[in-house]
C-alpha cells in the first residue's frame, strides 16, 4: 500500500501529454541527425517536443556537443568530458534554421567549464551566421553562466542576440542542492552584466517550482530577477527525468501557476509564461512578440 506522500505525487490529470508524430515531427527528427546537430528539446526530455516539433516546427538547438562538463541535479543531459569544437556547427544550424524557415530560434548549449572562454566564440559565431543566413529570424541565446568570466559574456553579447536568457532554475536556498558549479548570485551578475552591455536587449530567465521551495522564496526570485533588470519570466513544474535525479516534492495546481503569473506581472515583468508543461523555450516567439509589446 502506497504512503499518503506517494499517493499526492502521483503526476496529475494536467501533466498529461498528447504524443504527435506526423510528418512533421519525423521529417524535422531525420533532419537533425542527417546535420549532426543536437537539441535540447531530445537530450533534456522536454514534455513539449511533440507540440513544438509536430505542431509549431520549433526547436531549440543545443550547441558545443552533448556532453556537458556539470552534472546539474535536475538535468537529463549527458555529463562528463565533452569533445572537441565543431567550428562547423554554426553553418549547420544556419541552414536548418533556413530549411525551416523559422521566425525566431532558441540557441542553448552545453555548459563548456573545460574551455577558456565557455564556448563563448562558438556561440557568438552561431548568432552571426544564423543572422547571415536568416536576416528576418529573430535569435533567443541560452547560455550557461560561462563560468561568471563576463568577458566571454561580452564575446556573446557583440553578436547582439535579439534575447539573453539564462536560468536561476531554482530559488536561493535550494541552488546549491539543485545546480552543479553554478551558484545564484553569479547567475544574477550574470543577467546585469548582460543588460549593462546592451540595456536595449531583453533578459529572460526561468524557475522551475516542485523542488521544495516556499511561495515566499519564488517571489523573492522574481524580485531578485526584476532588480538586476529582467524582462520575461518562465515558470514550470519540475519533472523527475530519471530516479537518479532529484524527486518531485510538490505538483502546483494550474491555478497556482496562474497566480504566479499575475504576481510576476504586477511585479513589472514584460511577459511571463507560467504553466505546468512550460519550459525556458516554450513559445518563445510569442513571449519576445509580448514583452516587446508591452515595454
Amino acid at each position: 500500500m502506497m504512503s499518503t506522500k506517494e499517493q499526492h505525487l502521483r503526476k496529475p490529470e494536467w501533466l498529461k501529454i498528447k504524443l504527435n508524430t506526423n510528418e512533421h515531427y519525423t521529417g524535422l527528427k531525420k533532419m537533425m541527425r542527417e546535420k549532426q546537430l543536437h537539441t535540447v528539446c531530445e537530450e533534456a526530455r522536454c514534455p513539449n517536443i511533440h507540440e513544438c516539433w509536430a505542431v509549431r516546427r520549433t526547436a531549440t538547438f543545443m550547441i558545443l556537443g552533448d556532453v556537458c562538463t556539470r552534472a546539474c541535479r535536475f538535468c537529463a543531459v549527458k555529463t562528463g568530458l565533452p569533445t572537441e569544437l565543431d567550428w562547423q556547427e554554426p553553418e549547420r544550424v544556419a541552414e536548418s534554421v533556413r530549411l525551416m524557415n523559422l521566425k525566431h530560434v532558441v540557441v542553448t548549449a552545453v555548459a563548456r567549464d573545460d574551455l577558456k572562454d565557455g564556448g563563448a566564440a562558438v556561440f557568438a559565431e552561431t548568432v552571426r551566421a544564423i543572422r547571415r543566413k536568416n536576416p528576418l529570424t529573430t535569435i533567443e541565446v541560452l547560455p550557461s553562466d560561462m563560468g561568471g568570466v563576463y568577458e566571454n559574456l561580452k564575446t556573446l553579447m557583440d553578436a547582439r542576440p535579439d534575447i539573453l536568457n539564462h536560468n536561476i532554475e531554482t530559488v536561493r536556498r535550494l541552488t546549491p542542492r539543485v545546480r552543479a558549479r553554478a551558484t545564484y548570485e553569479r547567475s544574477l551578475e550574470f543577467l546585469r552584466r548582460a543588460k549593462e552591455m546592451q540595456p536595449n536587449i531583453p533578459t529572460k530567465s526561468s524557475l522551475m517550482v516542485g523542488l521544495g521551495e516556499t511561495k515566499e522564496e519564488i517571489l523573492e526570485a522574481m524580485e531578485d530577477l526584476r532588480a538586476v533588470g529582467v524582462n520575461i519570466l518562465t515558470i514550470g513544474q519540475y519533472l523527475q527525468p530519471t530516479k537518479k535525479h532529484l524527486k518531485v516534492e510538490k505538483y502546483y495546481h494550474p491555478h497556482e501557476f496562474m497566480e504566479l503569473k499575475e504576481i510576476a506581472l504586477a511585479k513589472g515583468f514584460s511577459h511571463c509564461e507560467s504553466g505546468p508543461l512550460v519550459r525556458s523555450s516554450y513559445h518563445a516567439d510569442e513571449q519576445v512578440q509580448s514583452a516587446k509589446a508591452n515595454e
